[in-house]
């Protein structure tokens, strides 16, 4: 299985710093992917990590590749949150490029 993972760099989990928040989804995630054995896939051959850290930028080379993924991965809901809730439509357009949004917690 193919997917995209999505690190939000703003969020605080459990009261941790911004760097120790990046440290915990970041690392939840890579046991994740090697558990399922999935697929990180890298759309823009620039991109510098194999995950992307901003919607917009995602949606943008979403929308730029014409491609259907299989999943959408990110820590928790809480990751997502602040972007779902600010531009409900450019979310509904992201998440219809995959054909299911996982959740590692």
């Amino acid at each position: 299985m193919k997917g995209i993972y999505l690190i939000n760099e703003q969020i605080h989990i459990n009261g941790c710093s911004r760097d120790e928040s990046f440290e915990i989804q970041q690392n939840a995630m890579a046991d994740f992917i090697q558990k399922e054995g999935l697929e990180p896939v890298r759309l823009n051959p620039y991109q510098l990590y194999e995950h992307y850290t901003l919607p917009h930028a995602l949606l943008y080379d979403l929308k730029l590749h014409k491609r259907q993924i299989d999943c959408l991965l990110m820590y928790s809901d809480q990751s997502i949150e602040d972007f779902a809730t600010t531009y409900p439509a450019r979310w509904l357009i992201l998440k219809s490029y995959f054909d299911r949004v996982m959740t590692v917690i």
